[in-house]
């Protein structure tokens, strides 16, 4: 069974854009929304990896010579400045955010096949949060656009 390299690729997935919503969050603290949305998402993805707690306990997590290496993320380190730079990080995190999303979908099928209703409990909370996240970032990416795109100089 190989639910173990994808367990873990979520829960580093997870870790990842909890970190990249607190960089966002600190490097744009001029955007009062972002900045503490972004807090508010980072704390959420802490609550997903703890809940994957159990499951990872149960079913193991990856061990590092057979994961896919080419399927990690990498974080945000720094921000960009101005209205561009902006859009470009909430672009950034949109794509983590979207990573994490069709994992969880992965992890869902298995644990349904697996018929573990733990699991799958933990995919329906996890996923529907992670699906906000998304819905608030395309929104928040559409309202900076405009003044990063044209209005700026």
């Amino acid at each position: 069974m190989n639910l173990n390299i994808y367990l873990g690729m979520l829960h580093q997935a997870e870790n990842t854009l909890a970190e990249s919503f607190r960089q966002v969050a600190e490097g744009h603290g001029a955007e009062p929304d972002v900045h503490f949305l972004c807090r508010t998402l980072a704390a959420q993805c802490d609550r997903h990896g703890e809940l994957l707690g159990p499951v990872v306990h149960r079913y193991g997590e990856n061990s590092s010579d057979n994961e896919p290496e080419r399927l990690h993320a990498q974080g945000l380190n720094t921000t960009r400045k101005g209205p561009v730079g902006l859009l470009r990080d909430l672009q950034d995190l949109y794509l983590l955010a979207s990573l994490v999303d069709v994992t969880w979908t992965m992890v869902k099928q298995a644990g349904s096949a697996l018929r573990d209703k733990e699991l799958l409990a933990v995919v329906e909370q996890c996923d529907a949060e992670t699906a906000t996240q998304l819905r608030w970032l395309q929104t928040r990416m559409k309202q900076a656009a405009p003044q990063a795109l044209v209005a700026a100089r």
